[in-house]
């Protein structure tokens, strides 16, 4: 087996929840999933499909109706002269974190540089690392309560050695958001070095701020058709389906034929009933997002107020997402944290240094709290236990 894979370090998310599997008094926040199902009329969908047999194989790059209901629906949250994002852009993948590993797969090669803002979702990291390439990351900075990005050590580290940069915005686990502004300095700045953006905008309908279309800002707001941008989306936040892995990319019209034979080699297709799924929940979006975001900002502003009254606790609400952020000042390592309250206050919580590859202490002492409880009760609970072990800690 390749040195880089066995040099892989299991996720420190995964080992704090293996900890408190199986314990019926654990509260768990430590994923990012709500834990409400999936609306009945997409899971009949699903079933209405495989009722009809369709359980063989479909195109590589997806069901022609689910690519062009794609292209609609990303179509209709770009602000005005935006760049038509037709279905000869979409490529249809097995969840976001297939989206995200395609895209990688498909520029970077053994010995490139790639970029990555962090802290972030351990994948971003790993995905490159897995294909030989060699990994920089750009921290964000709690500045006065909110993350700041240094746009000029970011830009001082994609130089045209570097092959890709990866950007999470909204940002799992800060909530941290990149302007429209920033977004385009960017992209000005990577057109000039010849680099690849690879933006995850899984969370883009997260949003809490007032905006124009109703979603965080977009590099597809900005961008040119032929720029070297490809754009990862998923099913499972915005339309509570987590479990079904269903997502998609855009890309540069040249480069959709080439992913869809990476696709071939990974997947060779999402499930037709999955797709089959996917199309009746965007054709009815608005039965689903509108809601999801207007009870996930309910979560958030009933936990945060909560958190900050707690001493030593030092969190802000993010803009996007659907995680509270929060240090625990003087408490230490945070994976040794996370384990020690699920072991001794029942709360399942992820660890900040899991979405960090820097060795340094910057994430210690932080933790995630997925705020995404169908009934806010759960979190008021939460912190009665987090405040509980605080006092005895």
């Amino acid at each position: 087996m390749r040195q880089v894979v066995l040099d892989l370090e299991e996720s420190l998310i995964r080992q704090v929840a293996n900890a408190g599997m199986g314990r019926s008094d654990v509260l768990k926040f430590w994923f990012g999933e709500s834990d409400e199902v999936t609306p009945a009329f997409i899971r009949e969908a699903a079933a209405r499909s495989l009722n009809e047999g369709e359980t063989f194989y479909a195109h590589n790059l997806g069901l022609p109706e689910l690519r062009e209901a794609i292209a609609a629906y990303c179509s209709a949250l770009r602000c005005e002269g935006a760049a038509p994002v037709g279905a000869d852009r979409i490529a249809v993948t097995s969840g976001g974190v297939n989206a995200l590993m395609l895209a990688v797969q498909a520029v970077v090669d053994a010995g490139d540089e790639v970029v990555v803002v962090t802290p972030v979702w351990p994948n971003l990291t790993a995905q490159p690392a897995i294909m030989g390439a060699q990994v920089r990351c750009v921290s964000l900075r709690p500045v006065d309560g909110q993350w700041r990005l240094d746009m000029d050590e970011l830009l001082s580290a994609v130089t045209s050695r570097t092959k890709l940069l990866i950007v999470n915005s909204p940002n799992n686990p800060t909530g941290w958001t990149l302007s429209c502004a920033e977004q385009e300095v960017l992209l000005a700045h990577c057109r000039k070095t010849g680099t690849w953006i690879l933006a995850d905008e899984v969370y883009e309908r997260l949003y809490y701020e007032k905006s124009p279309n109703g979603c965080a800002p977009s590099f597809l707001d900005i961008a040119l058709l032929d720029d070297r941008l490809m754009v990862a989306h998923s099913f499972s936040k915005s339309f509570l389906m987590t479990g079904w892995r269903l997502g998609w990319l855009v890309l540069p019209k040249a480069a959709t034929t080439h992913l869809g034979k990476l696709i071939e080699f990974n997947t060779s297709c999402a499930p037709v009933f999955i797709q089959r799924a996917g199309v009746v929940a965007l054709q009815r979006t608005e039965e689903v997002t509108p809601q999801v975001v207007a009870h996930l900002k309910r979560c958030r502003d009933t936990l945060v107020p909560l958190l900050q009254a707690l001493p030593g606790v030092e969190v802000s609400p993010a803009p996007g997402g659907m995680y509270a952020f929060f240090r625990l000042a003087g408490q230490g390592d945070s994976f040794e944290i996370a384990k020690r309250l699920v072991l001794e206050a029942g709360l399942g919580l992820a660890p900040g240094n899991a979405f960090s590859s820097d060795p340094s202490p910057a994430m210690q002492g932080w933790l995630r709290w997925c705020f995404a409880s169908q009934d806010p009760a759960r979190l008021g609970e939460g912190v009665s236990r987090l405040r509980g072990w605080l006092a005895t800690a």
